[in-house]
């Protein structure tokens, strides 16, 4: 999978309004989906045990009348005109604020971050102006920086509302599909939609994470055309209804109707506010699908399609039931109840569709958060296969499917009731909300640099709404609002386990790096027989030699003739240019031929896989070796934090470095864009035949050109994997908490999740395990 050769769909300022509309059209299939499905459930969580449908109506238009200006206020004026507007690069989402953040207040939780990296074209927002010292803002990033539990709490926010988000992803395909299903109770006896209904919701469920596998682009064309399809039948519905039984209805677009509509109904009604809160769920995909679109298609998108389409469905079903107070005595609120009868059998086919298609887009965002999460050191490693190479961000991962899949039954299963569902997914939704507007209450002040009144306003008004419908939702934690709890408190106790397992294990590196002088009295042979290949040791170290490297040379007796330090780490921002893949240095002098090699990736970037990974990696000490100025390579008395990286390109970014060749390459395609010459190695008598098309000028010195000749032939001997192999335990005096977090937590995650052999995408034809002891 080339990262390089992945389209991403964003336009610039200078794109055309063609293709505007078109990633506005492409937008609604991918991003609205679980918004757009939210009126077959929201009339019927809100009135299904505690507030009850009177003959005034004044419970209907107070209900809509909330409606309305929570979808007005919420995803409208919070998240199209403001939180948009926050992107990281053009990235979207909870880790993305988190990300913008840590940039501009360095509260990052990447421990091995580098100065070099603040030099990525990436690391800094455009339009971002300095502050003043004396500014608040100035202030409170000197505050974050210097205090570490704050940065914690900062950190342990953002795992929240990733972890909330992960539990959206159980719920909404659960309450989606079984309220579309729901439509069948119109058609059979209430004894018989009970034993039809649970088990043909587990079917579509079943099927649709078995399908997870093909990816969302062989079916992704058929989503925007069905979501359309749905948002015209719910408008049309919802217009036919009002004026076919209320065209007085638009009176309770008033906000007076929410005032009378919690006088009247008081603690009934404040407890319904749960039910209204669905009608919400999906905002947030509008902020974590930025990346890939564009702010202004999905502004477009929601404006003028979504945001009228649920207005009219909304008011359509209020219409309806305003004149529908009693339907015999087995009366239930719904969505299928205000669809004329000759359409109930085509609407019930598109809001399964629909639900599908809604439930598709949050499964993909977890995969996604997932993703970022691992890269980002919170998350144990998991296998990610890429399922499209033309469109960006479609990741598969199989253990979170399947745990999803069954997670999702479970509660399908469980609950059998919308009530139950609504009320989990809701709490949710709105601490996902929350956190939002915490974090977003910070980047106004730290990146935009925008004066604190204008962020305490916006938490105020908007945390105090959000917080409204938290109440509401949280009491009723024990009719199933306590599930998403649960499943975050899990998933959160996981993440921060091997975030501090993993921190405190690279801190045991740092203290036990091996110094430079240890090295320079080995002498060039390293005290050992340096045998053919080359060696690639695998550290999370950026400087300094790892201690499994000295572990490795006092009991084997023969090295590898070249000898790579290779670090593969994440940095915080979204992706790093091809250009600005590698950071490669000399550890030592020049003959004993040890390099060290950063490969840095964005937390949204795809990992190339083997073979195209090791041919870049050799190019990059190639390319070092050839731009290397003379000077620069006889300091002997370096020190290993001095140790000077070059920033090298990966080979496709770079058309004018050198270009390798292996097994016969035909050159005379690479030889039309330069003058190229050729380097061989000095013997021929291999079976894997390697070489270097280096450009003809600027010329290459003697030394330079015996070390790549050396390169050459070490890769053609072949390439060894050094792994650590290590375990981790508490050391004596710990605390009963850190033993049990590090000695059973820890070590159980990195038992039974993938490591890095499985993990990274690394050459590992031959693979050595250096076994350690780490006492943390």
């Amino acid at each position: 999978m080339d990262p390089e050769g992945v389209s991403r769909t964003r336009p610039n300022k200078k794109d055309s309004w063609k293709t505007l509309l078109t990633l506005a059209y492409q937008s609604l299939g991918v991003v609205y989906g679980d918004l757009s499905t939210s009126p077959l459930y929201v009339y019927k969580s809100t009135f299904a045990e505690d507030i009850h449908h009177s003959e005034t109506n004044e419970e209907i238009y107070g209900v809509l009348s909330f409606v309305f200006w929570t979808l007005t206020l919420i995803p409208l004026v919070k998240y199209v005109f403001i939180v948009l507007r926050a992107d990281d690069n053009g990235e979207g989402g909870t880790f993305a604020l988190y990300s913008l953040l840590s940039r501009h207040a360095r509260v990052s939780s990447l421990p091995n971050c580098q100065l070099a990296d603040e030099e990525l074209s990436e690391y800094h927002k455009d339009g971002i102006v300095a502050s003043s010292d004396n500014s608040f803002g100035s202030r409170l990033k000197s505050t974050l920086e210097k205090h570490r539990v704050l940065q914690k709490v900062l950190l342990v926010l953002a795992l929240i509302g990733t972890c909330m988000v992960i539990g959206d992803g159980v719920l909404t395909p659960a309450i989606s599909v079984f309220s579309a299903v729901s439509g069948l109770e119109l058609s059979m006896s209430k004894e018989q939609h009970r034993y039809v209904q649970v088990p043909v919701a587990c079917v579509i469920l079943i099927i649709l994470f078995a399908i997870q596998h093909y990816g969302t682009h062989r079916v992704g064309f058929l989503f925007a055309p069905v979501v359309i399809l749905w948002l015209l039948c719910i408008s049309s519905i919802g217009l036919y209804n009002i004026f076919h039984w209320n065209p007085h209805v638009y009176q309770a677009l008033s906000p007076y109707y929410m005032y009378k509509f919690l006088k009247k109904t008081q603690r009934g009604g404040w407890m319904s506010l749960g039910g209204i809160l669905l009608c919400i769920t999906g905002s947030e995909a509008m902020f974590a699908d930025l990346g890939h679109f564009s702010q202004l298609s999905i502004q477009i998108a929601f404006t003028f399609v979504v945001y009228p389409s649920l207005i009219l469905a909304y008011m359509g079903q209020a219409a309806y039931l305003s004149k529908h107070h009693v339907i015999e005595n087995d009366y239930r609120i719904g969505f299928y109840e205000s669809v004329p009868e000759k359409l109930r059998w085509p609407v019930l086919a598109i809001a399964i569709l629909a639900a599908v298609v809604g439930s598709q887009a949050i499964i993909t965002g977890t995969f996604s958060i997932i993703k970022q999460c691992s890269a980002l050191g919170c998350f144990p490693r998991v296998k990610i296969i890429h399922t499209s190479s033309k469109i960006h961000g479609q990741i598969y991962i199989p253990e979170i499917n399947w745990t999803l899949m069954l997670l999702t039954l479970a509660v399908t299963i469980g609950f059998r009731d919308t009530k139950s569902m609504g009320n989990a997914s809701g709490l949710a939704v709105i601490t996902v909300m929350l956190v939002t507007t915490c974090l977003m209450s910070l980047v106004i002040v730290l990146c935009w640099h925008k004066n604190i009144f204008l962020a305490i306003c916006f938490i105020l008004f908007f945390g105090s709404i959000e917080a409204l419908y938290f109440s509401a939702s949280l009491i009723k934690f024990r009719e199933g609002a306590w599930v998403p709890v649960a499943l975050s408190f899990i998933f959160l106790m996981v993440m921060y386990v091997w975030h501090y397992g993993t921190f405190k294990k690279y801190e045991f590196d740092v203290q036990n790096k091996v110094s430079i002088n240890w090295l320079l009295s080995l002498g060039p042979t390293l005290g050992i027989v340096r045998v053919r290949g080359i060696g690639l040791i695998h550290t999370e170290l950026v400087s300094g030699i790892p201690a499994i490297f000295s572990h490795f040379v006092t009991n084997l007796p023969a090295f590898h003739q070249v000898v790579v330090f290779l670090c593969i780490k994440s940095v915080p921002v979204p992706h790093v240019k091809p250009d600005e893949r590698f950071l490669v240095g000399r550890v030592g002098p020049r003959e004993y031929r040890l390099y060290r090699c950063i490969a840095r990736y964005g937390y949204r970037d795809v990992h190339k896989d083997d073979m195209e990974f090791e041919k870049d990696l050799i190019c990059s000490i190639a390319e070092f070796i050839r731009s290397e100025k003379p000077e620069c390579s006889v300091k002997l008395e370096k020190l290993e934090d001095e140790e000077k990286l070059t920033v090298v390109g990966t080979s496709s970014s770079n058309l004018d470095g050198i270009r390798l060749s292996v097994d016969g390459t035909d050159f005379k395609e690479i030889a039309s864009t330069s003058e190229l010459k050729e380097i061989r190695p000095a013997t021929e008598k291999v079976r894997k035949r390697v070489r270097f098309v280096v450009p003809e000028t600027p010329q290459i010195d003697r030394d330079a050109v015996e070390e790549l000749q050396e390169l050459m032939e070490a890769r053609e001997a072949g390439m060894a994997f050094i792994l650590g192999h290590s375990y981790v335990k508490a050391k004596r005096g710990s605390s009963l908490m850190k033993k049990l977090v590090i000695n059973f937590g820890y070590d159980f995650l990195r038992r039974n999740f993938r490591g890095p052999t499985y993990a990274l995408s690394i050459p590992h034809a031959s693979t050595l395990e250096v076994g350690m002891v780490y006492h943390v």
